[in-house]
């Protein structure tokens, strides 16, 4: 009996990280964005700034920074923003990027139809690479009193270093072969 709620409580708290990811995803909870595959059909006439923030961990020798620091765009409309990312370092590194928005409540109306965060990154030695974000702002977000004083959004990244296995490493590698460029996109 005793064996069973121990097993038990392991695999609530093993379910518990990707439980509470899937929450914070369906609802914006803590600045927390959403993924949309089409953009709506909406778009207002009110405009919001949208600023751009970009962290590393010390534990990833990248110099990661936004292209550009803000943009303009009306709600529902479809944004576009560039990152771009450079490995200093002399060997291939693998990186994710954790993410979120401010004010925390604007998460749920902030949607992502193509993100690099949505994927871990590996950049070569000496490698830059421009990483773009797809976005909008759901039109519902002028249905909610609540978002009447945001007029400002801010979308921030930090990368993170992620470790990389012996086999990714090789499969890495030979994707490089012949590839002589040290900028591309991602």
């Amino acid at each position: 009996m005793l064996g069973g709620v121990v097993v038990g409580m392991g695999g609530a708290a093993y379910a518990a990280v990707p439980a509470y990811r899937l929450f914070c995803q369906v609802t914006g909870f803590g600045g927390t964005t959403r993924r949309a595959h089409t953009v709506p059909t909406t778009i207002s006439d009110r405009v919001i700034k949208v600023q751009f923030d970009a962290n590393t961990d010390p534990a990833l020798p990248w110099r990661f920074r936004p292209k550009q620091r803000e943009v303009a765009l009306k709600i529902g409309e479809e944004g576009l923003a560039f990152y771009e990312a450079e490995n200093l370092s002399d060997a291939p590194v693998m990186g994710q990027a954790g993410f979120n928005v401010s004010p925390a409540k604007a998460g749920r109306y902030f949607n992502k139809i193509q993100c690099f965060c949505f994927n871990e990154q590996v950049l070569a030695a000496g490698q830059r690479a421009n990483m773009p974000v797809t976005f909008f702002v759901d039109p519902e977000m002028l249905d909610d009193p609540n978002m009447d004083d945001v007029t400002t959004i801010t979308l921030s990244y930090t990368f993170f270093r992620q470790d990389m296995t012996e086999e990714e490493l090789s499969k890495f590698r030979l994707s490089q072969v012949g590839d002589d460029t040290k900028t591309n996109d991602v």
